[in-house]
């Protein structure tokens, strides 16, 4: 569609400034921005899924297209640290078996990037982990696949622990050169039994809060 609109633009079919600002200001409104988010936890319906379902509702209702991606219980493989991504340039990891690379397609097709974890002894989920080494070493050895989008971590919590969870999740967003985005206070949600969370107020609000301003965030690095 864009080198189709560059062509229409060149070809004298509109020819003063105001038409052609008018063109790429509708062109524009036009582009669907999308949201990924990984659920690190085993649970489909626990309580990182809920949280992450908050999330996602306020972003679709500021008009951002999101996705859930099942991570947690997959059985995949940690990084090995084999440099293969440095020589191969190919945007892929070559551990096959697991669905690491496809999860990771959608993760650098995306324009914002959340992942979601359960407090497992005050630190991530082993999937997650896998995740973010496998496709943060990816992204680095491929010229900075992740640069510039935009990234939040989501955290279920019984507890405590979850602060370690979350600034792990941020260590990638930070190397990878990503834009963190914050909510009304850490993206934290409090619950042990699925379900859990919903009777946590402040933490739904803190989602929604979060979805609306990765929703802003979103539109103003568009403009």
């Amino acid at each position: 569609m864009w080198p189709a609109a560059c062509d229409l633009l060149n070809s004298g079919a509109t020819t003063t400034i105001k038409h052609k600002y008018l063109f790429f200001e509708v062109f524009r409104q036009e582009i669907t921005m999308k949201v990924v988010a990984f659920n690190g936890s085993p649970r489909r319906d626990g309580n990182t899924a809920r949280l992450l379902a908050m999330v996602c509702t306020a972003l679709e209702h500021e008009g951002v297209e999101t996705e859930i991606v099942q991570v947690g219980g997959k059985s995949v493989h940690g990084c090995t640290a084999c440099m293969k991504c440095k020589e191969n340039l190919d945007q892929r990891c070559v551990l096959t078996g697991d669905s690491m690379n496809e999860w990771m397609e959608k993760m650098f097709a995306a324009d914002g990037i959340i992942i979601g974890s359960p407090t497992y002894f005050a630190d991530l989920t082993p999937e997650t982990k896998a995740l973010i080494d496998r496709a943060g070493f990816v992204a680095s050895a491929n010229g900075g696949l992740l640069h510039r989008k935009v990234g939040a971590a989501v955290v279920a919590v019984r507890r405590a622990g979850g602060l370690h969870v979350y600034d792990s999740i941020n260590h990638l967003f930070g190397i990878a050169g990503m834009v963190t985005v914050g909510s009304s206070y850490w993206n934290l949600g409090f619950g042990l039994n699925p379900g859990e969370v919903d009777n946590d107020l402040e933490g739904r609000q803190t989602m929604e809060n979060l979805g609306q301003n990765m929703a802003w965030l979103l539109k103003k690095i568009g403009e």
